[in-house]
């Protein structure tokens, strides 16, 4: 497991740090939601946790192996859109990523799914595109600053 400061941010984007956020999911927690689920999963790419992926992927769809060895240097997450109802939710997302001198985006649309009080990620509708900040939007790479002010 990659270590990560308890009291850093967490790479989720919730604003708590990773010792409140995702940490406990990671250590064996149920996710109370599905977005809690996609949140603990991205910081789960992040971190290079490939054994929590597994073990929260459905076993109807989940790969057999999973490298995260070209995994891209993820950088931000948006939560676009959430809904839960009874044991299923599904969770719209935007996951930031650095793609050469550029930057780039892979968008999702995920079905999950909740077995015996455990939510699982089922499936998604994956889209890949290349982003193109303004000078003045924030900075894809996280720092808060404006894209001119820091990676441009």
């Amino acid at each position: 497991m990659t270590q990560q400061p308890e009291h850093q941010s967490c790479p989720c984007g919730s604003g708590k740090s990773y010792l409140e956020c995702c940490r406990p999911f990671h250590q064996g927690e149920p996710a109370p939601s599905p977005e809690a689920l996609m949140r603990s999963r991205y910081a789960a790419f992040v971190l290079s946790l490939p054994d929590y992926l597994q073990t929260t992927w459905h076993q109807s769809t989940r790969p057999e192996t999973l490298t995260l060895e070209d995994a891209p240097n993820w950088t931000g997450l948006q939560i676009l859109d959430t809904n839960e109802s009874g044991d299923s939710g599904t969770v719209h997302f935007r996951a930031l990523y650095r793609l050469g001198k550029g930057w780039g985006f892979l968008e999702e649309n995920s079905d999950f799914v909740r077995e015996q009080g455990r939510w699982y990620y089922l499936r998604g509708d994956t889209s890949e595109g290349q982003l193109k900040p303004g000078r003045n939007d924030p900075c894809p790479c996280g720092s808060g600053r404006k894209y001119k002010a820091c990676c441009l």
